[in-house]
């Protein structure tokens, strides 16, 4: 395989020796960095008929709050990803946290839905630096084949945000209304941001080499999409992990609105079902060290392929009742929490000199066609749980065929 300037040998960088103690408290930093996009997805999903009521809109047009973070965060990857090789992971990092404090602000004013949406947009385009930059500090601290696991490990972070972002948001919303949400949101990110200065290690020194010229970045990402390793894992991968952004843009017409459960029962749901997203991920962990991520990846989607067309045809007949439809969501986005981190340490294996671009163009994949997905949930008038069931299935569906397809076409180019 030949290397492009955007690719480095792994095999020759040395990586600091920590105590275990040590590796512990730099996983929780990076995880809670990781963290801060689900809060401001789920933390304010309780919230939505009152969002509606106190903005004068429907539930579709709140549902386009979700759809637009998903765009507005895909985008900001494209943004920081240069930054973060230019001028190391924490300048970056001050920047668009201040960013995103004074958007949150700007969202808990919001007067309109139209200024609410132009806000989530900003927080969206601005937050995303704390998920490109915590991707990125995975390769920098963590030797590739650790690196699974290692992503494996942030997703458990990752996944106790939905179990108590929901249940959170619920509290604030029930004693002092939905604005306070995003204060509450910006005052959490202000600890993060005060925890970086001061306590997290600088993972990459400022490289002047790296160009921020339009020309040079988009020529940078197309030798990163060139090297067919990471194009076949985060385009298959990508597809696959669009059921976990269909499934948040579509919950709360399935729960609040077809099933007309409280915004207490949907948050425990809601906790609930991320069970299953955190469990596998874990369980990848243990799996990691005996199947090789590929492996995983192909069987697992295989999985999540059967599980979707069933839940598809399920609903199609009318036989969903809610527990099957919990159920069938169960499975899927386990299968999500398998397929992400394998796709993902998949995709950057092969990049260490420009991390951060490959990490945000990954993230820019996944983010971006996941958003335009998920925006169908909202823009398309059909029942949410069949809406829902179908674009799992074609999603998912998509994601094996492209996988199989390409290792073919590797194998007989070999």
């Amino acid at each position: 395989m030949d290397v492009t300037p955007s690719q480095q040998d792994s095999s020759h960088r040395t990586y600091p020796k920590r105590s275990t103690a040590q590796e512990f408290f730099l996983i929780l930093m990076i995880g809670a960095l990781n963290t801060i996009t689900p809060f401001s997805i789920d933390m304010y999903l309780p919230a939505f008929k009152r969002i509606a009521a106190d903005l004068h809109t429907d539930m579709a047009q709140v549902m386009l709050t979700v759809s637009i973070y998903f765009l507005g965060f895909g985008f900001g990857q494209i943004l920081y990803g240069p930054l973060l090789d230019r001028f190391g992971r924490k300048r970056p990092l001050y920047i668009g946290m201040v960013l995103y404090i004074l958007a949150s602000i700007g969202c808990a004013a919001a007067p309109s839905i139209e200024i609410l949406l132009a806000m989530r947009f900003v927080q969206a385009l601005s937050g995303c630096v704390a998920s490109v930059a915590a991707m990125a500090m995975v390769l920098d601290f963590f030797p590739p084949e650790r690196s699974s696991r290692i992503f494996s490990s942030l997703i458990l972070i990752l996944g106790a945000s939905p179990m108590l972002a929901p249940s959170v948001g619920g509290v604030i919303v029930d004693i002092a209304g939905w604005r306070y949400v995003f204060y509450v949101l910006a005052a959490i990110t202000a600890l993060m941001l005060l925890i970086v200065i001061f306590f997290l290690p600088e993972g990459h020194e400022p490289d002047s080499s790296v160009s921020l010229l339009p020309k040079h970045i988009l020529s940078g990402f197309r030798d990163i999409l060139s090297e067919s390793r990471f194009s076949i894992y985060a385009l298959a991968g990508t597809f696959s992990f669009s059921g976990l952004f269909v499934y948040v843009a579509g919950s709360p017409g399935i729960f609040l609105g077809e099933y007309h459960v409280s915004p207490h029962t949907y948050s425990l749901i809601f906790a609930g079902l991320s069970i299953g997203f955190i469990s596998s991920s874990q369980a990848n962990y243990l799996l990691a060290k005996r199947y090789s991520t590929e492996t995983i990846f192909r069987t697992t989607l295989m999985v999540q392929v059967v599980a979707s067309i069933l839940f598809f045809i399920t609903v199609l007949s009318g036989a969903a009742t809610m527990p099957i439809v919990l159920g069938f969501l169960f499975v899927v986005l386990s299968c999500a929490g398998l397929t992400s981190p394998n796709a993902s340490a998949t995709a950057l294996s092969s990049f260490t000199r420009n991390a951060g671009s490959a990490s945000a163009l990954l993230g820019f994949i996944q983010i971006g066609i996941g958003g335009i997905i998920s925006a169908g949930v909202g823009a398309i008038q059909m029942q949410s749980t069949l809406l829902v069931s179908l674009i799992m299935a074609v999603s998912s569906g998509v994601a094996l065929l492209m996988l199989l397809i390409s290792r073919r076409l590797l194998i007989k180019a070999s």
